[in-house]
């Protein structure tokens, strides 16, 4: 038995579907070049003709010089009572000018006769001869088995037949669509068993949601049952709660169960590939993906970190640099002085674990995790902290006070903050407005700084979060706020924490241009 598989992205299509999912024409040309350069086989485009979106897709479609992946144009069999010859949409596939073309029809005998409101007979003869018409006009046809394994579970006899009706037409491929998203794993494999057994392993693929949570798990199952076609979509975007994640079964695929395809020598790409997909949706990435993930081979507690320096497998399951992943070492009040001189190490410090300033460090940081400081997104807090426990540390400038002034006239709402520094033993005191109160502060400190450290001019504030960590304390609970900065070329965050929202800001804000400046 082959263990080869072909991977068939539907995320222009099916992962569209999903809510908040939308991209621009440009977006999706975009994506079927990166989707080909990875390595897929099929990538399913949309519906040509149903919106002006995915006319122009296609239209510019045809002009791609893509080097493996094969296009696929989306649609469904014809209507109950029609000739196929005669079916406007099944024109409009041919007329996308696709190589592939994909037909959904109905396996369900309760959406046979209660959505279709025709015969089971005709929908037999609605799959053949769509499949049929389709592959006489040269095009390689898929037929998505929709709700099937709903379908086999009310009458699998029937389920069957219209499986034989697409292969009777000539269609390359079955896909058994588990369009609810309800079925188990060992029912679902069962199920699939006896479909390969029936018409071949090369002839039956797999389509899973993620309704129960099980996608990838039923996709998994699927392969494992001898179905040589996977469906899924990027970061597992799809209708409801989303499709099978195919950025967490191709690693499983190809890493744990031995399969392999025509994408598996490009598998060190798929982090970047999934945070290529988050970047256009206009998604942050979720950072406890499996594989992809920012936390997929973060180590938090100072027994796992220590262990992982030792043998990395002793707690990462796979090599992070496989998927294009790395290491992290996360440091908290659970840290020890491993697990710190490892995060040091990660940002550059080289230090003993052994020397006596590691007490004090730990010390501090536990003191200040308690207080609320949490440096797991700040970075650059973190070694600032370690910088200046190892008597590393430069004074580019001191505050001697600041103030911030919010103003509304009228319907405007406006800041004014007032910075006083020493920078070189000057003294320098600078106003700026801006529309709130962080803002403002910030263009007062870069004004101030801006003549001694021109280098600052391309820094910018990226993100800004606020917490707060006290419910209890009403206006007075203590807040920590994180800062996301950068340059062009680094990205890097800050904390700071107090009982004044705007203390906190100005901490974390003022600790970003200290580290911006400690890397000159």
């Amino acid at each position: 038995m082959s263990n080869a598989v072909k991977i068939y992205d539907t995320t222009l299509r099916d992962g569209t579907q999903g809510e908040g999912i939308s991209f621009s024409v440009t977006d999706k040309l975009l994506i079927a070049e990166r989707l080909d350069h990875f390595g897929v086989d099929y990538i399913e485009g949309g519906f040509p003709g149903s919106n002006p979106r995915d006319i122009t897709f296609f239209q510019e479609a045809k002009k791609l010089k893509l080097k493996h992946a094969r296009l696929a144009a989306f649609g469904s069999t014809r209507r109950a009572g029609a000739k196929a010859d005669d079916d406007l949409q099944l024109k409009t596939l041919i007329d996308s000018g696709m190589p592939v073309l994909t037909i959904v029809g109905k396996t369900w005998t309760l959406h046979v006769t209660e959505i279709l409101r025709t015969t089971l007979e005709e929908n037999l003869a609605m799959i053949e001869d769509s499949t049929r018409y389709l592959v006489s006009q040269g095009r390689e046809v898929i037929y998505d088995a929709e709700h099937f394994f709903d379908g086999f579970k009310s009458d699998p006899d029937y389920a069957l037949r219209t499986l034989e009706a697409a292969l009777r037409g000539g269609a390359a491929n079955l896909s058994l669509c588990d369009t609810n998203g309800g079925t188990l794993v060992d029912e679902f494999k069962d199920i699939v068993a006896r479909a390969v057994k029936e018409f071949g392993g090369d002839k039956v693929g797999v389509h899973c949601h993620n309704d129960s949570g099980l996608g990838v798990a039923l996709s998994l199952a699927g392969v494992a049952a001898g179905a040589t076609l996977v469906q899924g979509t990027a970061n597992g975007y799809g209708e409801r709660v989303g499709n099978a994640n195919i950025t967490t079964v191709l690693p499983n695929l190809f890493l744990k169960m031995g399969r392999t395809a025509n994408c598996a020598r490009n598998l060190s790409q798929l982090r970047d590939l999934s945070l290529f997909f988050d970047e256009l949706a206009n998604l942050r990435p979720d950072p406890k993906a499996p594989f992809v993930g920012q936390s997929a081979f973060a180590h938090k507690g100072g027994l796992h970190a220590n262990a992982a320096q030792k043998v990395a497998r002793s707690y990462e399951h796979i090599d992070p640099s496989l998927v294009g992943n790395r290491t992290r070492v996360l440091v908290s009040d659970m840290a020890g002085r491993s697990s710190l001189a490892l995060k040091a190490r990660e940002l550059g410090i080289e230090f003993d674990e052994k020397r006596p300033e590691m007490k004090g460090l730990i010390e501090e940081l536990k003191e200040r995790e308690f207080r609320g400081y949490e440096y797991e997104a700040a970075d650059a807090s973190f070694r600032l902290l370690v910088a200046k426990h190892l008597g590393q540390t430069q004074t580019f400038f001191t505050v001697e006070n600041y103030r911030v002034i919010i103003e509304r006239h009228g319907n405007e709402l406006w800041a004014e903050a007032t910075v006083k520094l020493k920078v070189n033993g000057e003294s320098v005191h600078t106003v700026a407005e801006d529309t709130g109160p962080i803002g403002a502060l910030d263009r007062a400190l870069r004004l101030a700084l801006d003549k001694t450290y021109p280098q600052l001019r391309d820094m910018k504030l990226r993100d800004y979060k606020v917490r707060i960590l006290e419910g209890n304390s009403g206006a007075g609970s203590r807040t920590r706020v994180l800062i996301e900065s950068g340059d062009g070329k680094r990205i890097w965050g800050t904390v700071g924490v107090s009982d004044n929202i705007i203390d906190a800001s100005w901490e974390a804000l003022r600790e970003s241009v200290e580290f911006k400046l400690s890397q000159a």
